[in-house]
């Protein structure tokens, strides 16, 4: 299992978020905290990056990029983004 580490501004984003965003959210980080190489690589030039991004939501209108530390067994949070209406 993963520890969910968030960048400082990832709070400000997530309360930004829509109120029916939050569940997709919150699901989207229960995988991460168990399985987060199943996210996007970034950089399609290097498949096998630590710098990855997870689509959550109706439609995938959310996106959360993210940095693996294997050895620490975290997922550093860097940004939380919601595209949809």
């Amino acid at each position: 299992m993963y520890d969910i580490v968030p960048d400082e501004s990832v709070n400000d984003q997530v309360a930004a978020l829509p109120g029916h965003a939050l569940t997709a959210y919150a699901e989207a980080l229960d995988v991460l905290r168990l399985a987060p190489w199943n996210g996007f690589p970034v950089n399609g030039a290097n498949p096998d990056g630590p710098v990855r991004r997870w689509d959550f939501g109706y439609g995938h209108a959310g996106h959360a990029l993210y940095l693996i530390l294997e050895e620490q067994r975290e997922v550093h949070l860097l940004l939380v983004q919601w595209f949809g209406a």
